[in-house]
Order: structure tokens, then C-alpha cells, then sequence
């Protein structure tokens, strides 16, 4: 059941929306289902301020509401501040993705009369629409994005794959200021994994597929953070001198904005399952990733015929974010032969 605004349009929505990348990624399928219901009712999430540019990517987003509190932290006062203030708002509904009771406490605040999500930390009270799980019948994560953006008892939706925008004049002013203007096709890698070092390959192997790749007549752009710089740099230096000229680090050096619009120049990615894995999927970029300790039955990439790479080893996946025997074999033994071999077929379609 869906609610109409006074003017008889259809009334908004809140979503409280996930803290990681990836996840916000993912969750552009719960608004596209959202966006289609009768009326079109504007949608507007509620995340982190650094979601805001990725959000503007999304059609389906009215607006990106920030709220400025790190992982973890509670912010009660702030957080009632902010309900207060979107009280004004008369959203219909309020459908809350991360399953704390804090992610909750915002359309508490803010007096929304349907408030939906996941059976978790203490929300009874704080939610009044409460779905309790069946992880068999959905397995994927965006599946289970999507199912809140239904009636409980309605049949679920195929999800929409997400579908990000690229700004194409932006990529090329990005290009003439980092310097990237070598008249090849371009091979992104996305060497990072904020989550962990059981989801990175290995910075040789990654040299090596560069290598192969710039051999092949591509140039390598490496996205990453700041923090990724020393992963990064690695990986350029372990190149020989003249591939070194084929190979551009932009760690540090681009927003998650930026890093939207030149991936989409990318004729191929490869990439660990990190966020960027997901927001070169959104972008419709052919895609190959490696999987360490964690699994595609989850989270998988949602692009056609993505090449993945996975371990057989018996621990595998832990979804730990560091090895429990140290050894980090379900990454090292994944060869960079294969994995270069595919990316070169990607590159080529």
C-alpha cells in the first residue's frame, strides 16, 4: 500500500541507505523499483556525506541527504536534529537497508508513519513494517534491497540492475589534467579493497597483467584512494621503464566522481570485489575480478559474462578481513596468467 501527498501525487520516500560503496551501488535497484510505482514518488537517501556525488549519478534520486557520522558512531542528538528537520517532508514510507538500530532512529525522529527493514539490533518499535529474512529464498544482496521496496507479501521483482551516469565532457577535462591523453585503449585496474586484505590480489600479479596488457598495445590507469597510494605504486614501479610510460596511477589523485567518469572510458576492467568492482558493473564495463576469502554468490558484479576469478581451497569464503592462518593462499595461488589472458579477450569485445 502506497501513500498519495495532499495534492494527490504520490507522497516521498526515505531510505537510510548503506555506508560502503558497493552496497549504495546495489541499492540503485530498490530505487528503481521505488521509482516505479504509481506516481513516480521522489526518492531521497539518507547517507553519508560522501554519497552524494554517486547519488547524483543515480536518475532515480531526488536528493542525497548527508548525515556527517562515521562508522559506528552513534550521534543521538544529531541524528534527532535531522528527523526533526525532515518532518516537513511528509514521507510516506522510510525503508532503512543497514540493519542498526541507530540506522533507524533518524525516520523515528522524523515521524514517518510506515518505517520498513530487516529484523535486527533491536529495532522493534523503532520499525513498524518488519520483515524477518528467509536467506534462502533471497541469496543476493540486492535481492534483499529490493524485496523492502514491496508490499511483504508480494511477489518479488526481477531486480533492475543499477545503472550509473558518466559525464563524458568531465572524463575529458579529467583526462587533459591528469594527463592522460595517450591515444590507447584503456585497461582500468582497481587494486584496493577497503574492507580487507583478504579481498586484494596480490600488486605482482596486477604488475603482471599491466604489463601483459601494455604489451598488447593498452594503457593501465590504477584507481584507488589515498590510501591505496603504496598498493598503487607498486604496482607501477614493479613495470619496466618503458611500460611505466603506458601506466597512469591516479590513487588519491580523483573523486569517487571522477573515478565514475573514467572508468566508463575503460575498454576493460579488472578489479578486486570492492566498490569500485560494482560501480564499473553499473557502468556497463566488460569486467573481470578476483575473489579472495569472500564470494560472487552474494555480491556478485550485476554486468553481463564478468570473468570471475575464485578459490577452490576449503577455507574459502571466510569473508574475514585478514587471513586466519596467514597464508592469503586463496589470492596468492590465483595466477595472473589466466586472469591477464581474460582481460585481453574484455578489452577486445
Amino acid at each position: 500500500m502506497h501513500s498519495a501527498a495532499a495534492d494527490g501525487s504520490a507522497a516521498p520516500v526515505l531510505v537510510v541507505g548503506p555506508a560502503w560503496v558497493g552496497d549504495m551501488v546495489m541499492a540503485q535497484s530498490l530505487f528503481a523499483v521505488l521509482a516505479a510505482r504509481p506516481g513516480n514518488p521522489p526518492i531521497d537517501v539518507l547517507a553519508p556525506a560522501w554519497c552524494s556525488g554517486l547519488l547524483a549519478r543515480m536518475p532515480e534520486v531526488r536528493s542525497a541527504i548527508p548525515l556527517p557520522l562515521g562508522h559506528g558512531e552513534l550521534g543521538l542528538a544529531l541524528r534527532r536534529r535531522i528527523g526533526a528537520r525532515l518532518r516537513a517532508h511528509a514521507y510516506a514510507q522510510a525503508i532503512v537497508l543497514p540493519n542498526s538500530a541507530k540506522s533507524a532512529l533518524v525516520p523515528w525522529f522524523a515521524g514517518i508513519a510506515r518505517r520498513t527493514g530487516w529484523r535486527g539490533e533491536l529495532r522493534y518499535g523503532l520499525l513498524n513494517d518488519l520483515r524477518r529474512l528467509d536467506a534462502r529464498r533471497l541469496p543476493l544482496m540486492v535481492q534483499r534491497f529490493v524485496a523492502l521496496g514491496v508490499d511483504a507479501d508480494a511477489p518479488l521483482p526481477e531486480a533492475p540492475r543499477p545503472r550509473l551516469r558518466a559525464d563524458r565532457a568531465a572524463a575529458d577535462a579529467l583526462r587533459a589534467r591528469l594527463g592522460l591523453a595517450a591515444p590507447r585503449p584503456v585497461l582500468a585496474l582497481c587494486p584496493g579493497a577497503e574492507f580487507g586484505a583478504a579481498k586484494r590480489w596480490p600488486e605482482a600479479h596486477f604488475a603482471a597483467v599491466a604489463g601483459a596488457a601494455i604489451d598488447a598495445g593498452l594503457q593501465v590507469w590504477l584507481f584507488g584512494s589515498a590510501g591505496d597510494r603504496p598498493v598503487t605504486a607498486t604496482i607501477r614501479s614493479a613495470l619496466a621503464l618503458p611500460a611505466q610510460a603506458y601506466c597512469a596511477d591516479l590513487a588519491g589523485q580523483t573523486t569517487l566522481v571522477d573515478a565514475i567518469d573514467l572508468l566508463a572510458c575503460a575498454k576493460a576492467v579488472l578489479s578486486n570485489d570492492s566498490g569500485l568492482m560494482h560501480v564499473a558493473a553499473a557502468l556497463e564495463r566488460p569486467l573481470a575480478v578476483v575473489y579472495g576469502g569472500s564470494s560472487p554468490r552474494f555480491t556478485p558484479p550485476l554486468v553481463d559474462e564478468p570473468a570471475l576469478f575464485t578459490s577452490a581451497l576449503e577455507c574459502v569464503p571466510c569473508f574475514a578481513r585478514t587471513c586466519r592462518y596467514g597464508h592469503y593462499r586463496c589470492l596468492q595461488e590465483q595466477l595472473p596468467g589466466p586472469v591477464a589472458a581474460a582481460v585481453l579477450r574484455l578489452a577486445a569485445r
